[in-house]
């Protein structure tokens, strides 16, 4: 595992609000009329210093605007919350400062003003390249404007990535190795490559159950996962974790330190944080998830904080190789049980790691742990089969 500070602490801003609200999403995102962009400001920053408050002395090393539509905010909160974050924390001079956005062209109008706020990574929701997946997905843009946003992306900001969802209804394998190879031409060196899941309670999940759409089988959909991952490569993307690829030095250092199990901090509805602290040991933070509910909450009392609970050794335990297990590099055994005060065996189930090496689904070299990548493939039966 690449070497990190001990005081390191990754900083996640959560921006609620959506033009519309995709049939596949089950994110905490709200459809609103107008949005008071001052106000959100205030409560965002105020939100900063209560947990600044509670960690001090901390080193950020990312910050991470996601949503959402973090790129419908006023540039103008972009750079006052990284401002804030630099004044109540320390802000790594190298830190990563990425803005999730949409292809649209009204958005993309603001790159250059995010540019200027301090964001140094912009990741584009481009998720398909053809125009009637763009609409069977419910996204505002066309094939088109996601080139655009591209290209306008790669002359403004330092380091960009984009999303791509497949797997999808009727989507062939040929049509997939057609899309994805369009793809990686555009790409710089990271791209996010998800399969479609139907979660509960989003309209996508209410039109499977009514047969109106089946994704592909689960042959079918092994079979997209062998080709994005051959494709990738030949392209020089390493699959460092289930479903991001990256050239060297171009991994997303927020979301590792997610993978790796480090600290961070939850800011704005909904956000989720773990923190370490010498009063309160490790703690599992929640904010609460409805705009308005936390909005009045931070204006109340300093903090939207719906949850701050204590984490015991066997949930970090679990939460770390769940969380682990996801990256290629795997997890460091003297970091595990730094962080649980555990020992793996101690941590999972009796002869689980025997079987599941036998099986070609973890390697194990008594300092690593990391599952293969036929393990990585079947990584829920893989982690049930871990947890007693």
């Amino acid at each position: 595992m690449a070497e990190t500070r001990k005081d390191s602490l990754a900083v996640y801003v959560h921006w609620p609000f959506c033009l519309s609200k995709c049939p596949y999403c089950d994110f905490n995102s709200h459809v609103r009329d107008s949005i008071d962009d001052a106000r959100w400001r205030r409560a965002l920053c105020l939100e900063i210093d209560y947990w600044a408050e509670q960690t001090p002395g901390r080193h950020v090393g990312s910050i991470f605007f996601g949503g959402g539509t973090p790129s419908l905010m006023a540039p103008e909160t972009v750079a006052a919350v990284i401002e804030r974050i630099g004044m109540k924390w320390s802000l790594d001079a190298a830190a990563e400062i990425t803005l999730e956005a949409n292809p649209t062209s009204a958005e993309a109008a603001r790159f250059a003003a995010f540019r200027e706020a301090g964001v140094n990574r912009l990741s584009l929701g481009v998720q398909a390249l053809d125009d009637t997946a763009l609409k069977f997905l419910g996204r505002q843009h066309d094939a088109n404007e996601a080139r655009a946003a591209l290209d306008l992306a790669r002359r403004i900001f330092p380091r960009f990535s984009f999303d791509l969802i497949y797997a999808r209804p009727e989507q062939s394998a040929a049509a997939w190795r057609q899309e994805l190879s369009t793809a990686l031409d555009m790409a710089a060196g990271h791209v996010s490559l998800y399969q479609l899941t139907i979660e509960k309670g989003t309209p996508f999940y209410t039109r499977q159950r009514d047969g109106e759409i089946n994704p592909p089988g689960e042959a079918h959909a092994a079979d997209l996962f062998d080709i994005t991952n051959a494709l990738a490569a030949t392209a020089g993307y390493s699959a460092y974790e289930i479903s991001n690829y990256a050239k060297p030095a171009h991994a997303s250092r927020h979301n590792l330190a997610y993978w790796r199990y480090q600290d961070y901090a939850g800011i704005g509805p909904g956000a989720h944080g773990r923190l370490r602290t010498a009063e309160n040991g490790a703690r599992a933070l929640r904010q609460h998830a409805k705009p308005e509910t936390w909005l009045e909450a931070v204006e109340r009392v300093g903090h939207g904080s719906a949850e701050a609970r204590p984490l015991e050794p066997t949930e970090q335990a679990e939460e770390m190789l769940m969380m682990g297990l996801r990256l290629h590099e795997g997890i460091n055994l003297a970091f595990f049980t730094e962080r649980t005060g555990l020992t793996l065996e101690q941590a999972i189930r009796p002869g689980a790691l025997t079987r599941l090496g036998d099986g070609g689904l973890l390697s194990h070299d008594g300092q690593n742990l990391r599952a293969t990548d036929k393990g990585r493939n079947v990584l829920n039966s893989l982690l049930s089969e871990l947890f007693a």
